[in-house]
């Protein structure tokens, strides 16, 4: 899976590219999935994807 690549087209209209690639790419590895488009569609990774939080208790995949 090129997490690289997917997580770059992920965050390509986001307003913080670079903490959008760094999460993306943490999500990706542990979750085996990018959702497709710039934003939104993130049940299509399931659980792993959609309930990881970061430490403030917020939704850390973009």
């Amino acid at each position: 899976m090129d997490c690289g690549g997917l997580c770059k087209y992920r965050c390509s209209l986001h307003s913080r590219p670079n903490v959008c690639f760094r999460a993306c790419g943490t999500c990706c590895v542990r979750c085996k999935c990018v959702p497709p488009g710039t934003f939104g569609n993130r049940e299509k990774c399931g659980k792993c994807y959609t309930e990881m939080t970061t430490h403030g208790n917020k939704t850390k995949c973009p």
